[in-house]
């Protein structure tokens, strides 16, 4: 995939699902406050960056499968350090990322989840359908409305997270998803088996012993 996303100029608005959803922007200003999410020992020795979207079906079967067993051996034993970066290819992995960052971080990796998960439920039909899809999953994950309108409202949050995404597409020359930056390399989408053979020699490289 290479396909790219922008917001429309500032205030400019869709209506879908009863609510204002942000648009595209031809242009950004440079993102300012938007923050990793991060999910492991933040003092890991090896570090793993994925780029996803949430639209993208190979993204899906990657944290349905490879990404299990990447958590159970080296995420959650403290190995590695796993960072989470949103690619927008369309307005709905925007709005998925909007929503999954109204929960904060604590949320936010369980909504990253329950977006893969349900992918083939939320990202069908028309656009008010789709929002009304996201808020759902929103809901589940214990954001009321109130919240939910605020967070899909923020024109400005909208606006900087297409901006970091397009800093990072370019400092890291992101053209498909899933990518990954393992200890700064780049890599493609792979089976567990070399993603663990990978790890492996970083962690010796970083002198990590069990």
């Amino acid at each position: 995939m290479k396909r790219r996303l922008f917001l429309t100029t500032a205030g400019a608005a869709i209506m879908a699902g009863g609510m204002t959803l942000p648009a595209f922007a031809q242009e950004a200003e440079a993102a300012a406050g938007i923050p990793d999410m991060v999910l492991g020992n933040p003092d890991a020795p090896v570090e793993i960056v994925e780029y996803a979207s949430f639209t993208c079906p190979h993204c899906a079967n990657f944290h349905a499968n490879q990404f299990q067993q990447i958590k159970a051996n080296y995420i959650d034993t403290g190995k590695v350090r796993f960072v989470f970066r949103e690619v927008f290819f369309d307005r709905y992995g925007l709005w998925g990322s909007m929503i999954a960052r109204c929960g904060g971080e604590m949320r936010f990796h369980g909504i990253v989840s329950m977006m893969f998960e349900r992918q083939r439920d939320w990202a069908q039909g028309e656009p008010a359908q789709i929002a009304a899809n996201l808020r759902n999953i929103g809901k589940v994950a214990g954001l009321d409305d109130a919240t939910l309108d605020a967070c899909m409202q923020d024109a400005d949050t909208a606006q900087a997270l297409v901006a970091w995404y397009e800093e990072n597409r370019v400092r890291d020359n992101i053209e498909g998803t899933p990518s990954f930056l393992i200890q700064g390399q780049k890599y493609s989408n792979m089976s567990y088996e070399e993603f663990a053979a990978i790890l492996d020699e970083k962690l010796t490289e970083a002198g990590y012993t069990e």
